[in-house]
């Protein structure tokens, strides 16, 4: 089945298969499917094509999701990087935003960056 450009999975409850859209969780799915009146364990491959639409028309006019989203999210970050704050230039740099330590602990944001060689004792050479 396809949903706003989205392919969802049939063989899974219908809650699950919307989080399969960037932008929709488990909380805001459930949320979704008791605005369509809509039973959370339900099939995809059972649904209707009216209960189908119900759905597309809950998402259509209350939530912003993939596209639009990511768009979103992209001009906020832009937004913080141009008024030069504080978690912009975080951003900027490629360094943790949220206040992790980064003496250790911050190699998925930089890279896997590995400075760190040994001891600096070389070991005996055998003879």
């Amino acid at each position: 089945m396809r949903l706003v450009g989205i392919n969802i999975p049939d063989n899974k409850h219908i809650e699950i298969s919307l989080t399969y859209v960037f932008g929709i969780g488990r909380f805001l799915a459930a949320k979704i499917l008791k605005e369509a009146k809509i039973d959370l364990m339900k099939r995809t491959k059972d649904l209707t094509p009216e209960e189908i639409n119900r759905i597309r028309e809950v998402i259509e006019k209350k939530y912003k999701i993939e596209g639009e989203l990511r768009q979103n999210i992209k001009q906020n970050l832009e937004r913080l990087k141009e008024i030069q704050c504080y978690r912009g230039v975080r951003h900027l740099k490629r360094l943790p935003v949220r206040g992790q330590r980064t003496k250790t602990n911050s190699r998925t944001v930089r890279g896997n960056v590995r400075k760190t060689v040994g001891s600096g004792k070389r070991k005996a050479e055998l003879r």
